[in-house]
């Protein structure tokens, strides 16, 4: 109601709108209880307090609620990616010389938006000696004969979320490129095909690179990665599964979670490297990737002819 710090935390707004929820929570009989709270602003927090309410995270709860899905939201999820997949056509078919990274994230954004998302909230667009290490934010880069480019598309249909990575290479491949894909993705089905209900976060995590075999001194360092988020209306979900966390608080998966799993290799070449992450929901009987672009093997964008 700050509009994020705008409103000053002197001026009586926060003051006024602490004692109306102070009087409606008396009024309905809960004044001496507790207040889950998932989002706030501190000095909305601080006024709560002065009053004598006790504030509690109510973000836990709400985030263990949304931990599996209902099959409506697996629906909605699967549409959302489907969008992507298309998005990585279109890509596929621009990612030529001359093209620039902004023009990629324009033409994706654009795409998304004729079919029907709600909300395209960014468009990473990383190619040539940008791709390692690894950055998030695109550029006027021209896109060069041989360079690999990837891309993450983070977009919602209906409130429901995308976090869908892909690499290219532009006409060809170099041995030191296609070997980082091949580890990349190594690491990424050894991850899915552990994904089953029942299994504990920490025995998929071991299934990750170390920190240092992707030149970071600790797994502080290299978060975010080489890991697994849940995917929902939020783009980071629980559960989470890392090296730096899972081993010290392993959970138990359960059908009905979703996925995204995330897999990076730098390449042997100093500025090259491999992103790709899959989408995936627990089924039953194990993961079911719904990100269906083509990612088996490195894809090469428009490719020369010898």
């Amino acid at each position: 109601m700050g509009l994020r710090g705008a409103v000053g935390s002197d001026i009586t707004l926060f003051r006024e709108a602490a004692a109306e929820i102070k009087a409606i929570l008396d009024a309905e009989g809960v004044g001496d209880m507790a207040l889950g709270l998932d989002v706030v602003e501190p000095p909305m927090l601080f006024e709560l307090q002065k009053l004598g309410i006790e504030v509690r995270d109510g973000q836990q709860v709400m985030l263990r609620a949304r931990e599996v899905k209902n099959i409506d939201e697996l629906t909605l999820l699967n549409m959302a990616s489907a969008m992507v997949d298309g998005v990585y056509q279109d890509i596929a078919e621009a990612l030529k010389p001359g093209v620039k990274e902004s023009e990629i994230v324009a033409l994706a954004t654009s795409r998304l938006y004729q079919m029907g998302s709600d909300c395209v909230e960014a468009i990473n667009s990383i190619s040539g000696e940008r791709c390692s290490p690894h950055p998030h934010n695109f550029t006027d880069r021209l896109i060069r004969p041989g360079d690999q480019a990837f891309f993450d598309i983070i977009q919602s249909f209906m409130g429901y979320r995308t976090c869908y990575y892909r690499t290219f290479n532009v006409g060809r491949a170099t041995a030191p490129q296609r070997t980082a894909y091949r580890k990349a993705r190594e690491w990424m089905d050894k991850a899915i095909a552990l994904l089953k209900p029942g299994v504990a976060s920490d025995k998929i995590a071991r299934a990750f690179p170390e920190a240092k075999e992707i030149g970071f001194p600790s797994e502080m360092e290299a978060f975010g990665l080489n890991f697994c988020h849940g995917l929902g209306l939020g783009l980071h979900e629980r559960p989470l599964i890392s090296r730096l966390t899972s081993f010290k608080e392993p959970i138990e998966l359960k059908a009905g979670m979703v996925f995204a799993v995330e897999t990076y290799c730098p390449a042997s070449d100093g500025i090259s490297a491999a992103r790709i992450e899959e989408e995936v929901i627990l089924a039953p009987e194990g993961a079911k990737i719904i990100s269906l672009y083509p990612a088996e093997e490195l894809p090469i964008a428009n490719p020369y002819r010898s």
